[in-house]
């Protein structure tokens, strides 16, 4: 294996305080131990012969495993888990934002989309928002105007009524017991409470929303909570506890929609409750390319970004990266180059597809080579436009995935946007209502423009492999933009260079970010057309000043946050073993039995 992409926490002591590891000098600093096989900057994957799951907490990932062992298949112990981790991991996710599955069905054999994404209200407009904005040119990332319904409980139901074995109070009652009786805050989600608390404060401060129910929640004593604290969310219990005893109804059309409404419309919200009684998940259909080797990558439509990991990896196959080195300047420039392609077309054509059309030329292959034929293999180009097919007509996010003993793969992504979400928790549910309608784009012009009863852009999701043509394996790297060229990277590691499923997603990775965003105007320049290369120090420095004077703007990042968070489970199509991973980056685990 030609692996040079060493691991950027293996460089650091990793259980030693930040700021004793900041005050040593870098050459007395301890790195990676010795291993028997394998990369040393990474531990082996899991392997389990009846069931696996992969979260980003050790708590949910072992919820998962009681579901699936007390008879629950893999989608039961995907809602487990996920209504475990907007418990736990709160920073991420939570029942106030969207969802969006892949869920393999051994018994039909076939891949399952579900788009569990929320809409803007159907009573204001364009310019009635415009009006509340007060001449600002972008929505804000609190308070009332950027919240859209929240999708994630009708996905849960959705996904329930179709696949599911066990009764839904059975599948959230783990995570009732837990936000009422307690369960330790784990490092990193301490680190976000931290960084969200101050955020939401300062906010706060200069009036921009009410914070008093959000800061009872979680910062009852004006602190986030410490790693290992207990912490509790009675009113997530109850919350939880009447889904679990009323169904899906009582969020969209009973009590809980009620006080949401209500709660909503006293900040200022053009939200009713015909709003959340509207609302409803869609089935769509997953999109796969071929990359190589027979690997093919499948990913959900818009109104999610998945088809621009579609696009770079039809961009990326026409030339052969494993001439060279994975961390090389010649294939970081490649993958970067092919991003910047692809987001230029995700700025201008991806959106809500009830209300825009996408040129269905994006995904063919000769697109592909025509989008690969402007890249200069020697410099960085100063913009890309989107490209003209012929028309017919920074996030927090979590990831998970759950297979069981039967070949049922669920591949969930989960998701408030931005921080915690609006700072907005509705009058004792315990939850956040989340800021994805920040992603909307003022310019009537854009086929993502606000309008209502509309679904924003969304950053998040989900994805799966295929080989030779058989279900292979579950895949998730979270983090707003960094999500469709995290997948393409890890399928780079993996089919290329032929890393593991643990090294494929502990090797350093890159985010390119910048260039124009779907939330621009449609005409005049972009705000920043060339953006930046952000690497984790993993990245071998000579290719960091190769690619400087290749005409990149490159910055090393060494704390992993917008790198994303990954986790796959692969499965053997002869013996059906899985191999699950998990990674650094986050507090989680791959445990399976």
């Amino acid at each position: 294996m030609r692996i040079v992409m060493a691991a950027a926490a293996a460089l650091a002591l990793a259980g030693a305080p930040a700021s004793a590891q900041d005050s040593r000098p870098v050459e007395q600093q301890i790195g990676a131990g010795g291993r028997p096989v394998g990369a040393n900057w990474s531990r082996s994957p899991v392997i389990a012969g009846h069931g696996m799951a992969a979260t980003a907490h050790p708590l949910a990932t072992q919820i998962a495993l009681d579901i699936l062992k007390a008879g629950g298949n893999a989608v039961d112990a995907a809602i487990a888990a996920n209504a475990a981790l907007g418990l736990m991991e709160p920073t991420g996710n939570g029942i106030g934002g969207d969802l969006f599955a892949i869920i393999y069905d051994p018994a039909t054999d076939r891949l399952y989309g579900l788009n569990g994404s929320g809409r803007s209200p159907r009573k204001q407009t364009l310019s009635q928002l415009l009006e509340k904005l007060d001449g600002a040119d972008v929505l804000p990332p609190v308070g009332h105007l950027p919240v859209t319904i929240p999708g994630t409980v009708d996905a849960w139901f959705t996904m329930h009524a179709r696949f599911g074995t066990l009764p839904m109070n059975e599948v959230l009652a783990p995570t009732v017991t837990y936000a009422r009786e307690g369960h330790p805050i784990a490092p990193v989600v301490v680190m976000s409470l931290d960084r969200s608390m101050r955020s939401f404060e300062t906010r706060a401060a200069a009036g921009m929303f009410d914070f008093s129910n959000a800061r009872r929640v979680w910062f009852a004593d004006g602190t986030a909570p410490e790693a290992g604290e207990i912490f509790r969310n009675p009113d997530l219990a109850n919350t939880l506890e009447t889904l679990g005893r009323e169904g899906r109804d009582a969020f969209y059309s009973g009590r809980l929609a009620q006080i949401m409404a209500e709660y909503l419309q006293r900040q200022g919200s053009s939200f009713t409750a015909d709003d959340f009684r509207d609302h409803s998940s869609n089935w769509v259909e997953p999109v796969c390319a071929h990359y190589r080797k027979g690997y093919e990558l499948c990913e959900l439509p818009p109104n999610t970004q998945g088809f621009a990991a579609l696009q770079m990896v039809n961009i990326l196959k026409n030339i052969e990266l494993e001439q060279w080195e994975r961390g090389s300047p010649e294939v970081i420039h490649y993958i970067t180059e092919a991003k910047r392609l692809a987001y230029a077309d995700v700025a201008r054509f991806y959106a809500d597809p009830d209300f825009a059309q996408l040129p269905a030329e994006l995904l063919t292959e000769e697109y592909g080579r025509q989008r690969f034929a402007l890249i200069d293999p020697a410099r960085t180009t100063a913009e890309f436009g989107p490209g003209e097919p012929k028309l017919e007509g920074p996030g927090d996010t979590t990831y998970l995935t759950v297979a069981d003993d039967n070949g049922m793969m669920v591949s969930l992504i989960q998701s408030n946007y931005r921080g915690m979400g609006s700072g907005l928790v509705p009058d004792g549910l315990g939850f956040m209502l989340q800021d994805r309608g920040e992603l909307y784009s003022l310019d009537p012009a854009h086929p993502n423009a606000y309008e209502p009863g509309k679904r924003p852009f969304q950053t998040i999701i989900p994805a799966f492999v295929k080989k030779d043509g058989k279900p292979w394996m579950t895949l998730g790297l979270m983090g707003g933009g960094m999500q469709p060229q995290g997948h393409v990277q890890v399928l780079i590691n993996l089919v290329d260079y032929d890393m593991n499923l643990q090294e494929a997603g502990d090797a350093a990775r890159i985010n390119h970010d910048g260039g124009r965003q779907p939330t621009e105007r449609q005409s005049g320049p972009s705000a920043d057309p060339l953006g930046t290369l952000y690497v984790e120090p993993g990245i071998p420095s000579a290719s960091v000043n190769r690619l400087r004077a290749m005409g990149h703007k490159v910055e090393v990042l060494d704390d992993g946050i917008m790198f994303g968070g990954y986790q796959a489970i692969a499965r053997d199509p002869q013996s059906g073993v899985y191999t699950g991973a998990t990674e650094m980056r986050k507090d989680g685990q791959a445990s399976g039995y």
